[in-house]
């Protein structure tokens, strides 16, 4: 039919009475082409649901927007936004991030103690650090981030009457959290990574009145290192297809969390240091001063609630899962299952 259809359209540009019949034929051509098309990629679709899970396929979709972010990055980044795809290649927590936190409680490892003392060497290893807090088991510093009003927080402390494995995973068990700390609305982990263990959760929580709840949506991973003898875990903000902003909380979009724990001796004797490291921004309308405050009384209460909850686990007061038998050392790269999803099943086995 259409083989003929050049002739057809020279005799009737010969003619202009005949232009209407050229766009008629014009016009049923590209319909069929266009017909023809949609019935391949409606039976492409049907071939592929046949032959692959739900998730394999997201993962293949996920595939085509990074290999459309690599030439295009932007336009990559909003059609995968508006797919609802998330990209675990550019979100996800790398190997580098986790040894770089390693080496910053390495960096102040010289400090044996807490006492004012120690604060010169301290000094020697990282500027702009001013001390904000000193308590019996821990001491907290401050330094302003560039170009914002706000500051990130250093935390060094030290227990010696829990283990590292049982604060380590008292912090990872969202299940258990929801009845030690009463601020928690919602947390949930709402997608993993199953290469790296990475995982994406929504965390609601209560903020002082007058103020609104906050909710955060961050990605976290977390390992443990047998051969250097430290367990990391890292936490910041990020945007997720599957929790979008709603009017029910204030969405932070700035936060970041860095956890190192080395123990004294092993994972499973009483006794360790640790390193937290934090900054967020709460998007309030207090001045820097105000919120300074809030962060500085509000994270030792934090680490008492934390540490309080790892000593009930030690006493077998409650039930925690063991994530540090998840990741026991990095030629394994034995991780959780990817089914986990939620609060319902959790990763290792029942810990106390």
């Amino acid at each position: 039919m259409f083989q003929s259809t050049p002739r057809r359209l020279i005799k009737l540009l010969a003619s202009d009475n005949k232009k209407q019949g050229l766009l008629s034929i014009f016009a049923n051509h590209c319909s069929f082409v266009t017909g023809q098309r949609l019935r391949r990629a409606y039976q492409i679709g049907e071939l592929y649901a046949n032959l692959y899970s739900e998730r394999t396929r997201w993962t293949l979709v996920g595939s085509i927007w990074r290999r459309l972010q690599n030439k295009h990055a932007s336009t990559g980044k909003l059609v995968a936004a508006l797919a609802g795809v998330f990209l675990w290649e550019d979100e996800k927590v790398r190997d580098e991030e986790l040894h770089r936190c390693g080496l910053e409680l390495q960096a102040l490892e010289s400090v044996k103690n807490l006492s004012a003392s120690s604060e010169k060497a301290e000094g020697q290893v990282e500027t702009g650090w001013e001390v904000v807090m000193e308590k019996k088991n821990f001491k907290v510093w401050r330094r302003p981030i560039e170009g914002s009003h706000l500051c990130e927080y250093r935390v060094l402390g030290s227990y010696n009457d829990v283990t590292p494995r049982q604060f380590f995973n008292v912090q990872l068990d969202t299940v258990y959290r929801k009845t030690w700390d009463a601020l928690v609305l919602k947390l949930e982990v709402v997608d993993r990574d199953v290469n790296t263990g990475s995982e994406v959760v929504h965390w609601a929580t209560r903020f002082p009145y007058p103020m609104y709840s906050r909710d955060y949506v961050y990605v976290r991973r977390y390992n443990v290192d047998v051969e250097n003898n430290l367990m990391v875990l890292i936490s910041r903000a990020v945007q997720h297809p599957g929790v979008p902003e709603t009017q029910d909380y204030v969405r932070v979009h700035s936060y970041q969390s860095k956890m190192v724990i080395r123990p004294h001796k092993s994972f499973d004797e009483n006794g360790f240091n640790y390193l937290l490291t934090y900054s967020d921004d709460p998007q309030t309308a207090f001045p820097r001063y105000c919120v300074s405050w809030m962060v500085s009384s509000g994270m030792p209460d934090f680490l008492e609630k934390l540490h309080t909850a790892a000593l009930k686990a030690k006493n077998l007061e409650v039930g925690i899962y063991d994530y540090a038998s998840a990741v026991k050392s990095k030629e394994t790269k034995h991780q959780p299952s990817q089914d986990r999803l939620g609060d319902n099943t959790r990763p290792g086995q029942i810990y106390a």
